[in-house]
């Protein structure tokens, strides 16, 4: 890899991570610096760089074109999380990744929220309001659709993954969170553990855009008081395997809750690698089912590029 970092001496950056889906954050209000896509892998690489998962620069919206375009109707959208993969491609939106801006800007002085209140933050998955917890934040993260939706609707399933460790091509169910994820439902722990994701599973057909894949083990019993629980691995498009993924946690719970039928429960908690999120269906004043994503958000250190 050829050496980029030389080029961002003086860069200020935080790392932080949410469930150990970890993140390099910039805060860069103004957008005066641009980071090429080779800068970002370089600076994501465990071995050459600060290492993490993928990088966040905090961009008031005003200042990038995806932002400005949400000003007109998110007007309270005064910061735009700028994502980025671990291998420096644009994402849409990251669940955890909201949750550590947020944290990030409070940190930094750019932002106030005390407890029980709420801010917007644009993304190029649109806006998504955060509200802060006593034990860390709460997304909205907006409603969730089926990518292939007749196939999953008279099927319950609309394509096939393989993966490494598994024996045969299982079955899956796509979803749109505002970034896609393909969900495969595995029959016990051991299962999953056998599950290798250094690889990129391969999912057929693809979505239009590539896809997260994440699978998932329902419970046994699946409810406890009133709450479903699935434990879950993701392999993250552009990324690899990361101990979490808020956006596919969502997913992974709605394809278990479609899944177990008309009465399964609107409260979830998924277990990843890294610890446990939340994430509750509930009736939005669009008319729409929306999804919302709960759990901490950590900044572990800060620095200067030498």
């Amino acid at each position: 890899m050829t050496d980029t970092l030389g080029t961002l001496t003086g860069l200020r950056f935080a790392k932080g991570h949410g469930t150990g889906n970890d993140f390099v954050l910039v805060a860069d209000p103004d957008g005066e610096r641009e980071l090429a896509p080779e800068q970002v892998a370089q600076l994501c690489d465990r071995h050459l760089g600060i290492g993490a998962d993928g990088l966040i620069r905090a961009v008031r919206s005003v200042h990038l074109p995806e932002g400005a375009a949400l000003l007109g109707q998110n007007p309270d959208a005064e910061w735009f999380m700028d994502y980025r993969n671990g291998d420096g491609s644009l994402s849409e939106m990251c669940g955890n990744g909201v949750r550590v801006f947020v944290h990030f800007l409070i940190n930094q002085g750019l932002a106030v929220l005390a407890e029980g209140e709420a801010m917007t933050i644009g993304t190029r998955g649109g806006p998504k309001v955060v509200s802060r917890t006593a034990g860390g934040y709460r997304v909205d993260m907006g409603p969730w659709e089926f990518i292939f939706p007749q196939q999953a609707r008279e099927h319950g399933t609309d394509s096939l993954v393989e993966a490494a460790g598994l024996e045969v091509a299982r079955p899956a169910l796509s979803v749109d969170m505002g970034n896609p994820h393909t969900v495969v439902a595995l029959a016990d722990r051991g299962e999953l553990a056998r599950t290798v994701l250094v690889d990129a599973p391969s999912v057929t057909p693809l979505p239009p855009h590539g896809t997260n894949v994440e699978f998932a083990v329902p419970a046994e019993p699946l409810v406890t008081g009133d709450v479903g629980n699935i434990t879950m691995r993701v392999h993250e498009r552009g990324v690899g395997e990361t101990m979490s993924c808020g956006t596919g946690a969502c997913a992974a719970a709605a394809a278990t809750r479609f899944w177990a039928g008309a009465d399964a429960p609107d409260t979830w908690a998924v277990a990843v690698p890294g610890g446990t999120v939340g994430v509750r269906f509930f009736a939005a004043p669009d008319g729409r089912e929306h999804v919302e994503l709960s759990g901490p958000a950590v900044i572990v250190a800060d620095g200067v590029l030498a």
